[in-house]
């Protein structure tokens, strides 16, 4: 069953047009990782830059690792890979930091791109949040 917005945009061009804008100009960072085990970044968009001080350029080919350090909870790291092995959603919050080191807490949802049953890529959206 199509959706909506399926149904509204049946054009490869204006849904790849789509996607472009609604990416560019979110409040919130977007990362889209490939789906090899070393997850390297495809795509950031300009809010992950707000977010952590990172270019989106300058982190294509990197790991979101990047933004782990000492106060990032292996517990929730653990749950990640694991829903990521699984081929599952995730979230979740934890310590990360931004490019000057700065930790902030990063609520974050992590969901697979799929075409057909093979995810082709993972998208994961991020905030930055309060503690509580």
């Amino acid at each position: 069953m199509k959706s909506s917005i399926e149904k509204s945009i049946n054009n490869t061009e204006t849904s790849l047009t789509l996607l472009k804008i609604l990416s560019a100009n979110s409040f919130d960072s977007i990362l889209v990782t490939d789906a090899t085990a070393s997850g390297k970044i495809m795509y950031a968009n300009k809010a992950f830059r707000t977010l952590t001080g990172h270019d989106p350029s300058e982190v294509i080919g990197k790991t979101p690792r990047i933004l782990q350090g000492p106060g990032t909870d292996k517990k929730v790291i653990a749950r990640l890979t694991k829903a990521l092995k699984s081929g599952g959603k995730f979230e979740g919050k934890a310590i990360n930091y931004k490019k000057d080191g700065t930790p902030f807490i990063m609520h974050w949802r992590v969901l697979p791109i799929k075409v057909g049953r093979t995810i082709e890529a993972w998208v994961a959206i991020q905030r930055e949040g309060s503690v509580i």
